[in-house]
């Protein structure tokens, strides 16, 4: 059980265990460092990139193990239409194209224009990317992090790292998003049979 080695420790010594994780997983840093050139208004690097290098790191799995992408949210709201975006993430993919994993780009100023279509339901207009990531799906999937000017890691986890830590896959109920809770916990699982997943 040592792979649970930070679960229940207070949240100082988790935040130092993940940035410590997350900057010594050499994909990552070069993420974060090609998304801090690329100079976007509030970014973040978010998500399964950051959690599943701390669960490969503490389960003893080689880097990049079942990772897909990486996730980059900015916020951008002088310009909402499609075109600003699309701009911005044909840049992005020009920039990122050394990497060895795809990078998604999107601006969460603009997910509540196409969201309902895509999901059947209403999405709050966010005010930032931080207010995006409380609504994820499972608490334990929001995470995200940046460099600020001197390089140094910021860390935003609204509802902390225990989750993470304890491989635990907990429903967040800000929006009816059982089905992405549910989908992803169970992609999660078969990567990683140490984590469990909370019903909705």
């Amino acid at each position: 059980m040592d792979y649970l080695r930070y679960a229940g420790l207070s949240f100082e010594e988790q935040r130092a265990a993940f940035l410590g994780i997350v900057a010594a997983e050499p994909l990552l840093v070069e993420a974060l460092v090609r998304a801090r050139q690329l100079d976007l208004p509030d970014w973040l690097v978010v998500s399964g990139a950051l959690y599943n290098s701390i669960w490969n790191h503490l389960t003893g799995k080689p880097p990049g193990y079942g990772i897909k992408d990486v996730d980059l949210f900015y916020f951008d709201d002088s310009d909402l239409s499609y075109e600003a975006e699309d701009a911005v993430i044909r840049r992005a993919a020009k920039h990122f194209a050394e990497l060895t994993l795809p990078v998604e780009v999107r601006n969460q100023a603009r997910v509540h224009l196409w969201y309902p279509a895509k999901f059947g339901q209403p999405c709050p207009q966010y005010a930032s990317s931080s207010e995006s990531v409380r609504h994820f799906a499972s608490k334990t999937h929001a995470v995200g992090v940046r460099c600020d000017a001197d390089g140094q890691l910021e860390l935003v986890a609204p509802f902390g790292l225990d989750d993470i830590f304890s491989f635990r896959i907990t429903p967040n109920r800000a929006l009816d998003n059982q089905r992405t809770h549910e989908a992803k916990g169970a992609r999660a699982k078969e990567n990683w049979p140490e984590i469990a997943v909370v019903p909705w």
